[in-house]
């Protein structure tokens, strides 16, 4: 994956805007109107997404290739490297798992919640398994 795949996987998952809120260089993803993934232009080698604490303390102790989030809370971000070691099946996992911790626990009010999950239901995008899995 590179930062080309990784902005059309992002923009392929339902309901999902493409934005530049901080400077010109950094592209944020956001669902609701929530930040879930963000890559910055002037560092392409690697992008940052929103993880559960326990989930992110994991996969750091597991992968080189994930380190807490640099300019981020380093308790709910990390930073994935694009190195070539992690499969573009496990880092979409990562970005789908950003995507619906964000649905899930930060969109609000209810009703755009709720409307968001009957979305990605009905499409299939997301596997509540396969997100969920480290």
């Amino acid at each position: 994956m590179d930062i080309v795949e990784f902005r059309e996987y992002c923009l392929s998952l339902p309901e999902v805007e493409e934005t530049l809120p901080f400077d010109d260089v950094t592209l944020v993803y956001k669902v609701g109107g929530r930040m879930f993934a963000m890559i910055g232009l002037d560092h392409p080698d690697h992008f940052a997404v929103k993880c559960d604490p326990d989930r992110a303390i994991l996969l750091r102790e597991h992968y080189a290739q994930v380190r807490a989030g640099y300019h981020l809370n380093k308790r709910h971000w990390n930073d994935i490297f694009f190195d070539g070691c992690l499969a573009d099946e496990e880092l979409q996992r990562e970005i789908r798992h950003s995507y619906m911790l964000v649905v899930r626990h930060n969109v609000t009010p209810k009703a755009l919640r709720e409307h968001l999950l009957s979305i990605i239901a009905s499409e299939g995008v997301v596997d509540d398994a396969d997100v969920d899995m480290i």
